[in-house]
């Protein structure tokens, strides 16, 4: 298959090459198309000298093996000794350097998936995520979080909360955390914001459990989780929570009373006083004013 399906490009290629041969340079060229200046050069080393300057385009396909690819041989003693008792990857690879062949795990366990003998425990909880709403509206998608500082024994937390669409923020701070703290939080947060909560979002923590998504289903709002391994998924949190901490929390004296009098105090400055960058300066209080229908 080539890497290109584009029926133009060999046009494009007898006008670069004739714009060389009248006299312009590589570069010149290659800037004018935006190509890269040793493209050029490829295409006018491969131009036929007779005048017809049509350059094919030629199969994307490799014309030899990967000098590392693993031989038949292997593959057929992977299958063999998974075959004799069902053992996982890192077993086969063991016994595989046990007996002198050199292949590697990430190998082996490709072998296995190409050959669908892979095995996956009974106990692994499979997620299941629903679309990602467009924070077109403030309320639309709603991200919260938790912050923890100190050691287990001593340990303090920060509830963290911010809206998508008009960077909106909450944050309580708590001794502790569980399901019925965090559901407190959203219940707290929602009688202080302005707008609606439609969507919640968490990560996968402990406090964020099917109890957790029970209740909030129950008050009219839906629940999702953050997917695994992609942490954009929380993204306007996280640079929330990076933020409260920077310009409020690492100033104060770790004592609950002292979070509990000064963190609103910092929250009524970054939701109404202090320039988002990523509002083009406006405040999140702005931004509600410019949506009339939240």
């Amino acid at each position: 298959m080539a890497y290109t399906n584009n029926p133009h490009l060999p046009q494009v290629r007898r006008e670069a090459v004739n714009m060389v041969r009248s006299g312009m340079s590589t570069v010149q060229v290659a800037r004018h198309f935006g190509y890269a200046q040793s493209t050029m050069v490829k295409w006018v080393h491969r131009a036929p000298s007779d005048g017809r300057m049509i350059i094919p385009t030629h199969s994307s396909r490799p014309h030899h093996h990967h000098p590392y690819v693993v031989g038949d041989e292997i593959v057929f003693r992977i299958l063999a000794l998974r075959n004799e008792r069902n053992q996982c990857a890192e077993i086969l690879h063991y016994r595989l350097t046990t007996e002198g062949v050199s292949v590697s795990l990430s190998s082996v366990k490709r072998i296995l998936r190409r050959y669908e003998m892979t095995k996956f425990s009974k106990w692994k909880k499979w997620h299941i995520y629903p679309p990602r709403p467009l924070p077109k509206n403030p309320g639309m998608l709603v991200e919260i979080d938790t912050i923890h500082d100190g050691d287990p024994r001593e340990r303090m937390g920060l509830y963290t909360l911010i809206d998508v669409c008009s960077r909106w923020a909450f944050a309580y701070p708590t001794i502790g955390m569980n399901t019925w703290k965090s559901l407190k939080f959203v219940e707290s947060a929602q009688k202080t914001s302005p707008f609606v909560f439609k969507t919640i979002q968490s990560d996968h923590g402990s406090e964020f459990s099917k109890w957790f998504t029970k209740r909030i289903v129950e008050r009219g709002m839906a629940h999702r989780h953050s997917r695994i391994r992609t942490p954009n998924d929380n993204a306007h949190l996280e640079r929330f929570n990076r933020t409260i901490q920077e310009e409020c929390i690492a100033r104060l004296p770790r004592n609950i009373v002292v979070w509990r009098r000064e963190i609103p105090e910092y929250l009524r400055y970054y939701n109404h006083e202090r320039p988002h960058m990523g509002l083009e300066m406006k405040t999140p209080a702005e931004i509600l004013k410019t949506i009339p229908s939240y």
